[in-house]
């Protein structure tokens, strides 16, 4: 029998404009009664329901107040909540604090409330999905000329999306307590951590405890001269994380990554194969250069085959698709995200990248560009997924006798520059000082050796911007023949990660 047989619901979400909108009420004060019973029911469901998925306002209400309480380490029961709403309508109107004690009379074992919760949940899915068709219908039946079809069908996928992740759309504003919730649940999986890395390890040592690890949301820029190493760099970052890749199931059903990350790798500059080459060259030792030449021993393609196998499992997603749109790359990271999982992108470049409808005619194009840095800056606010955005640097560099670069000198800086959450550069003096040789024999060789053997297989990382640090430099160790950046040992050579 239910509990409330004559009230007249009032639905929250505008759910009055869907008709026979699908609810049971009757499984939420099942649900309700179970928890305000017995208050460690709500650790089994807390992580995935949330007051927005009831139907019955009050019930919203009620739930909230229980989280609350819960949160506080306080007891959440009928007598103690009844004061919270004593000047509430529909509380008044429902019984009051008879309705809250009826409800834990009537209540089912809390072993239960795992199953009532997944009912609530599914049905206020449903009731999301029924809202978002019917958006689709009107946008599409109305005609906008400023609006094609194809911009409508990335925005239902973009709000398709949004439900599979979250289980709510257009969220708009947050309680306090809820972000505040989260910044202390970040802070304690980063004391869990080895060494209190709060972000993923990019399987650098130095570099993770200047930047703390990528943070979910953050843009980060990673820039260079050609022949600097920041596709490599990239591509070091990428394989670690995915090859560190562990998760565990959560209430829900979903997985909740604990260890490295899946990994979207957008290369717009090279095809899958070659940067699969660069892998296997960093993992099994090989010559990237001899590897693709095919001057190998036999011994030297069992090392390359026995790399192949040990990797071929990672969590590593490549789409080398040349001159992509920003649109095109988030609907594809939204559609990975949704299928595999996704934990990190990285885009080489983000010169190559365009706007609009994708045929790269734009008369302004540090307009355009800045679109595409809001645009990869938003996706990762989505994703909830750091995004590492290779960039060139202008030639000016090449014009000063300090070759280190600087904030300025990013090609359409002005954008990149506010929209980025970090400005990293690869610099390595080697690559320089190796042009300028003198003529050998002569003292000024010998200086330049001397200065050559200080520089040899190091590199650096200028961090020019960090929203949430300290900017500084980190060195690095970097092995050309494998193009592989590695930690600087304190002692002698490096320590490959």
């Amino acid at each position: 029998m239910a509990l409330v047989p004559a009230l007249d619901l009032r639905p929250a979400h505008n759910d009055a404009a869907i008709p026979h909108a699908p609810a049971n009420v009757e499984a939420e004060q099942a649900l309700l009664g179970a928890v305000l019973y017995d208050n460690a029911a709500f650790e089994r469901i807390g992580d995935y329901l949330q007051a927005r998925h009831f139907y019955e306002p009050f019930h919203q209400r009620l739930f909230a107040a229980v989280e609350t309480a819960v949160r506080k380490g306080q007891l959440a029961e009928p007598i103690l909540l009844a004061e919270q709403f004593s000047r509430d309508a529909a509380f008044e109107e429902l019984g009051g604090v008879r309705y809250l004690a009826d409800l834990v009379d009537r209540a089912p074992p809390s072993a239960n409330a795992n199953d009532y919760s997944r009912v609530i949940y599914d049905l206020a899915l449903r009731r999301d999905l029924i809202r978002i068709g019917g958006d689709i219908s009107t946008t599409a039946a109305q005609p906008d000329a400023e609006r094609s079809a194809r911009d409508q069908i990335e925005a239902a996928e973009q709000q398709l999306f949004s439900l599979a992740e979250t289980g709510s759309v257009n969220q708009g504003f947050i309680p306090f307590a809820d972000a505040l919730h989260g910044a202390v649940t970040m802070a304690a999986e980063a004391h869990a951590r080895d060494g209190g890395l709060a972000g993923i390890s990019t399987g650098l040592i130095d570099l993770d405890k200047k930047m703390g690890g990528l943070h979910p949301s953050d843009l980060v820029i990673l820039a260079g001269r050609p022949s600097m190493g920041k596709t490599a760099l990239a591509c070091n970052i990428a394989f670690d994380v995915a090859r560190h890749f562990a998760w565990e199931p959560q209430p829900d059903g979903s997985k909740k990554t604990v260890s490295g990350g899946v990994v979207a790798f957008f290369s717009l500059e090279m095809s899958a194969e070659q940067l699969a080459m660069r892998l296997l060259a960093e993992v099994s030792g090989v010559s990237g250069d001899r590897l693709r030449k095919g001057e190998i021993t036999a011994l030297e393609f069992g090392r390359i085959r026995d790399a192949a196998l040990e990797i071929q499992d990672a969590p590593l997603f490549i789409d080398a698709t040349g001159g992509i749109t920003i649109a095109k790359l988030a609907a594809r990271a939204r559609r990975l995200k949704r299928t595999s999982g996704l934990d990190l992108i990285v885009i080489d470049y983000l010169q190559l990248v365009t706007g609009g409808d994708g045929t790269g005619k734009n008369d302004n194009r540090v307009q355009e560009v800045s679109m595409i840095t809001q645009s990869m800056k938003s996706l990762a606010k989505e994703l909830s997924v750091p995004i590492i955005a290779l960039s060139q640097l202008s030639r000016q560099v090449e014009n000063r006798e300090d070759k280190k670069p600087q904030l300025s000198d990013l090609r359409e800086s002005g954008s990149i520059e506010q929209d980025a959450d970090m400005v990293m550069f690869v610099y390595r003096e080697e690559y320089y000082l190796g042009r300028t040789e003198p003529r050998e024999g002569t003292p000024e060789h010998l200086t330049w050796q001397e200065q050559m053997d200080q520089v040899a297989g190091m590199a650096e990382v200028i961090i020019g911007k960090q929203r949430h640090g300290p900017i500084g430099t980190v060195k690095l160790s970097f092995n050309a023949d494998i193009t592989k950046f590695g930690n600087l040992a304190r002692e002698g050579f490096y320590n490959a990660h």
